[in-house]
Order: C-alpha cells, then sequence, then structure tokens
C-alpha cells in the first residue's frame, strides 16, 4: 500500500513540475520578446529616419506576442486539465488493484486458517489412534460398568457418596458392549448422560453416517456419542427418557428446552427421533412454527443418507434444496425440509461477519436468530427423585 501510495506522490509532482516549467516557458517567452521589443526600441531612437517603420513593426510584435500568449495560456490548461484527468483515473485504479490485493490476502487468510483448523483436528485423531493402538498392547481384560446409565449410577453410588461429574463406563440393557460416557452429576440433581457437546469448534462435526452412528469426538471435550449408543440408553425396559438441550448465546446468555419421553427408533428406520412435551425458553425448534418445520418423528440424515423429506427438492426461503445436510455443510441431523434446528452445524468462531450454523431458529433477539456460541444436549430417566 506503501509503495502505491509513493508512486501516486511521483505521479502527481511529475504532473506538477510539467505545468509549472509550461509556465515558466511562457513566460521567459515573454520576457524575451519583451528584451526583443526594448532593442528595436533603442535603435528607432538612434535611427530617426526609421522611426515610423520600428513603431509598425512594434505594434505588430505586440500583437503577435498577444497571439502567441493566449494560444500558448489554451495549451497549458488544456494539458493540465489531462493531467488531471489522467491523476483521477491513476487513483481510482491504483485504489481498485489495492482492493483486490487486499482481498485476495483476506482469502488466502482464511484458507490458511481452515487448513490449521483442519491439521488440528488431524492431529487429535492421531493422537487418538497412537493412544488406542498403546492400550491394545495391554491384555484385555473385562469391563467392569458402574451402572446402566448416569441415572443409575447417581441412583446407586450416589445414594452412599458423593458422586462426581466426569467419565464413567455404562452397559445399558440390550447393548451388547459397554461404552465410555460423561455424566453430569452437578446440574439439577445430577444423574444426566451427556449424548453431545459443542465448546470451541475443533472437532469436525462434517462427518458421514458410519461417524454418526458410532460417535466421535472427545468426551472431554467436543463429541457426538453416536445414535447407536443414545439408542441403547433410551430404549431400556421400563424407563423413560428427558432430553435437555443447553444454549449459549455469543454474548454469555443462557437458555434451554427440555423435552419429556424422549426415544428413538433402531437403525433400520434411522433412528427416528420421538419427542413429548416441551419446556423452557427458547423456544420449541424442534417441532418449529409452521408444520412442514416440525422435525419430530423424523429420521436422521447424513450427507451419504438423506432421509430429510426433500423428494425430489424442497424450498428453504427461496432456494431450491435436494439436502439438507449438504445445505448444513455436511452435518448430520433429524433434518425435515430443513427444519429450524440443527445443533450439529458447523461451528463458527465468535466475531465472525456470518452467523453460526448451529442453529435453534425459535431463539430469537429482536427478531432475529441468536448466534450460539456453544450447546449440549443431556438425558436422564425420568423418574429421578432429584430432578423437580
Amino acid at each position: 500500500m506503501m509503495y502505491f501510495t509513493q508512486a501516486s506522490l511521483l505521479f502527481l509532482n511529475i504532473c506538477i513540475f510539467i505545468c509549472g516549467e509550461a509556465i515558466q516557458g511562457n513566460c521567459v517567452h515573454q520576457s524575451t520578446d519583451s528584451t526583443v521589443v526594448n532593442i528595436v526600441e533603442d535603435g528607432s531612437n538612434a535611427k530617426d529616419e526609421n522611426k515610423s517603420y520600428d513603431t509598425v513593426y512594434k505594434e505588430d510584435s505586440e500583437e503577435s506576442c498577444d497571439v502567441k500568449t493566449k494560444i500558448t495560456r489554451e495549451e497549458k490548461h488544456f494539458m493540465c486539465r489531462n493531467l488531471q484527468n489522467s491523476i483521477i483515473s491513476y487513483t481510482r485504479s491504483t485504489k481498485k488493484l489495492l482492493r483486490k490485493i487486499m482481498d485476495e490476502q483476506q482469502a488466502s487468510l482464511d484458507y490458511l486458517s481452515n487448513q490449521v483448523n483442519e491439521l488440528m483436528n488431524r492431529v487429535l485423531l492421531l493422537t487418538t489412534e497412537v493412544f488406542r493402538k498403546q492400550l491394545d498392547s495391554f491384555p484385555h481384560r473385562p469391563v467392569q460398568s458402574h451402572g446402566l446409565d448416569c441415572t443409575d449410577i447417581k441412583d446407586t453410588i450416589g445414594s452412599v457418596t458423593k458422586t462426581p461429574s466426569g467419565l464413567y463406563i455404562i452397559y445399558p440393557e440390550g447393548s451388547s458392549y459397554p461404552f465410555e460416557v460423561m455424566c453430569d452429576m452437578d446440574y439439577r440433581g445430577g444423574g444426566w448422560t451427556v449424548i453431545q457437546k459443542r465448546m470451541d469448534g475443533i472437532i469436525d462435526f462434517q462427518r458421514l453416517w458410519c461417524d454418526y452412528l458410532d460417535g466421535f469426538g472427545d468426551l472431554l471435550g467436543e463429541f457426538w456419542l453416536g445414535l447407536q449408543k443414545i439408542f441403547y440408553i433410551v430404549n431400556q425396559k421400563n424407563t423413560s427418557f428427558m432430553l435437555y438441550v443447553a444454549l449459549e448465546s455469543e454474548d454469555d446468555t443462557l437458555a434451554y428446552a427440555s423435552y419429556d419421553n424422549f426415544w428413538l427408533e433402531d437403525e433400520k428406520r434411522f433412528f427416528k427421533m420421538h419427542l413429548g412435551r416441551y419446556s423452557g425458553n427458547a423456544g420449541d425448534a424442534f417441532r418449529g412454527v409452521r408444520k412442514e418445520d416440525n422435525q419430530n418423528a423424523m429420521p436422521f440424515s447424513t450427507s451419504d443418507v438423506d432421509n430429510d423429506g426433500c423428494r425430489p427438492a424442497c424450498l428453504v426461503n427461496g432456494q431450491s434444496v435436494k439436502s439438507c445436510s449438504e445445505l448444513n455443510n455436511n452435518t448430520g441431523w433429524w433434518f425435515n425440509q430443513c427444519g429450524l434446528a440443527n445443533l450439529n452445524g458447523i461451528h463458527y468462531f465468535p466475531g465472525k461477519l456470518f452467523a453460526t450454523g448451529i442453529q435453534w431458529g425459535t431463539w430469537t433477539k429482536n427478531s432475529l436468530p441468536v448466534k450460539i456460541k456453544s450447546v449440549s444436549m443431556k438425558i436422564r430417566r425420568t423418574y429421578n427423585p432429584y430432578f423437580k
């Protein structure tokens, strides 16, 4: 930018210099013509016999000088106008070029930022893989679970001693294997099994069906527990679970949405979601405002397994959409043409001009959707005596 500014100043100085030379040349021309006239006048005083002739010559010379001066002045004005137009045109083209360069630099920075995020994700995945391989070198032992789910752990262990929040191993009824979960033992009496958490965008939620089926991420940070695991938890015999969605905006405002009788159908039906009564202050985004917004009783969708009801396409904000997952950056969710809720949307960092991809369309401020910074989804048995 400094280079172009200096170039503009240099060009302007050259223009001023040229105009100055034109003016100076005109003055010298006039001075020289005046000297010639003076010399003629001196000669006429010495020679009386040529006086009348010299007088006529002097008048003709003055007339000729006036004409030449007028022509030179017009040429000077014409040249200066051209130079002014050139300066304006040069300044505009320079500004346009600078804007183009700045846009290209910003695009390069955005690209590098995305590359850095991708590398961080790969490092995290490689670290996890190395840790798993280290564990594989040890002999396998039967895993002793702590309970059927976090509510069961709270009711059994918590009746004897305080149960801290953290990682526990559960073995739900119907599951063929135990698995690790994050238990929130503090919020509203505890006993919550966390099934999804978004905080800083370090974990990529742009995944295929197999990842959403098995789960991904870090249970101590951002993660998706997995559809199969959630299915095992909420479909145990003689149980009923509630779903709690905790939302936090970019200005640290909190909101929530709660649903009783939350359960999923099996994989053959693509884990179709069912919700009971709503309560909360964030609005019922799952059911939306219009009938076509209702995401309740919808199967799960990803970019490679499309169950969003757009056959062959649906209209979203005037745009023809064939896949809600692709519209939402290839993330997975219970879409319905495409709905107002998507808590697995791509996470953008606060301060960006565009809104976050984490959506809960019924939570608004000044008639605009609130930009969501973090969110968590957790489930708990509804008969838990601590909840009121």
